[in-house]
């Protein structure tokens, strides 16, 4: 699995990164998950079915071997969205993000680990400044059920430049990313490049370079390649398509990261 900063990833990289780690798990969020888990554990070429109450929107297939299941649900609130991706070996994380695409929620999969959004943030992350000024500047802690405290730091920036992608427009964008502790320690630090579509109101994982507390470094791509809205082939389909063999090469930061953000 790649870092994937696009909604939340990147809580789960710093907390993979951290010499001792742990995850909030919030009751909600322990039914969501475990629903969709169900849904999809049955078999693995079965197609993604969403939580009772929600709808999914759109199947996006990245490269570094992941999918990404996009769905809304009624009892969120307005502008709420989910993601859950897929690698080789079925639902590995759920992300939930608000309108502003700020990360409320981070959950691995695969141990059931979370990070949720404190509600103290010095300069929250904003979507809507972002498209409006071409820059949004960021500033705000997440928490584990440890009462680990982590506080992320940085910027995202419009380049100007746009492309099209399986004929849907995107928008590239920069960022950088300070991830420490609680005590100041810088534990990962990351920078690259990213997508965004206004209409979608969220970021697409991009080109990744990220460096952790011991000094271990990786680059990753996990930018989306296909994308599936209802009624059109792929729509639903859990297994990945793209970079699984390359993923297979070897244990990059934190054993691939260890999913979580």
């Amino acid at each position: 699995m790649t870092a994937r900063r696009a909604q939340g990833a990147r809580v789960g990289v710093a907390r993979a990164a951290a010499p001792h780690g742990n995850f909030a798990m919030r009751l909600g969020g322990v039914v969501l998950v475990a629903a969709t888990v169900l849904t999809v554990s049955q078999g693995r070429a079965a197609n993604f079915v969403p939580p009772a109450g929600c709808e999914l929107k759109m199947t996006v297939q990245n490269r570094g071997c992941s999918v990404g299941q996009h769905y809304v649900c009624a009892a969120d609130a307005p502008g709420d969205q989910h993601v859950v991706y897929f690698d080789k070996n079925g639902p590995s994380y759920h992300s939930k993000i608000d309108v502003e695409t700020r990360w409320l929620e981070s959950v691995d999969l695969t141990t059931g680990l979370t990070d949720r959004l404190l509600d103290e943030a010095a300069d929250p992350a904003s979507f809507s400044t972002l498209l409006k000024t071409g820059r949004d500047d960021f500033d705000f802690w997440t928490e584990s059920n440890s009462g680990e405290r982590l506080r992320h730091i940085g910027e995202d920036t419009l380049t100007g430049e746009k492309v099209e992608v399986d004929g849907v427009q995107l928008e590239l964008t920069r960022f950088r990313l300070k991830t420490f502790g609680a005590d100041g320690q810088l534990l990962i630090e990351s920078s690259g490049q990213q997508f965004i579509n206004r209409d979608h109101g969220r970021f697409y994982g991009g080109v990744e370079h990220s460096e952790d507390w011991s000094g271990e470094t990786i680059d990753d791509d996990d930018s989306p390649v296909t994308f599936a809205f209802p009624g059109e082939a792929g729509f639903g389909a859990t297994e990945p398509l793209f970079d699984c063999e390359m993923m297979m090469a070897g244990a990059p930061l934190a054993e691939r990261y260890g999913d979580g953000g």
